[in-house]
């Protein structure tokens, strides 16, 4: 297998917050710039691999990074992140990651590091899987 693939790694990431509306009014913000459909009822949320509930002690010192289109995407993010709540942890812009590595970092309701970024022009290697739920 290839390296230079990536994004199958993680099955789900459960992340524990302090304020369910709050971060719903956020992650909703955020993941609907990003074109991620937020689901969910009484005492949780989720959103593709992530799962969001207060069924706990708030996760704490957890990064979460979302990959992003194009830059206009990420400048989006932040600005409906801190629309929505968010605080601002890195604004829009190149960093030194890696040529073409271009994201914002925001603070959720309970502190947790949300990032979108964008690594330049690329292809994925699969949109997503479809579950057949009998």
């Amino acid at each position: 297998m290839a390296d230079s693939y990536g994004g199958r790694l993680l099955d789900h990431v459960h992340l524990r917050v302090s304020d369910l509306d709050a971060s719903r009014r956020f992650y909703t913000a955020i993941l609907d710039v990003l074109g991620i459909p937020v689901r969910g009822g009484e005492g949780s949320l989720a959103a593709d691999e992530l799962y969001v509930s207060d069924d706990g002690p708030p996760t704490m010192g957890l990064h979460i990074a979302f990959q992003a289109d194009d830059e206009a995407m990420v400048q989006r993010f932040h600005s409906a992140g801190l629309s929505a709540g968010g605080r601002d942890n890195g604004a829009p812009g190149e960093r030194p990651y890696h040529p073409g590595y271009y994201s914002a970092y925001l603070l959720d309701p309970d502190g947790t590091n949300v990032e979108a970024v964008y690594h330049g022009p690329h292809s994925r290697s699969a949109s997503a899987i479809e579950y057949s739920w009998t």
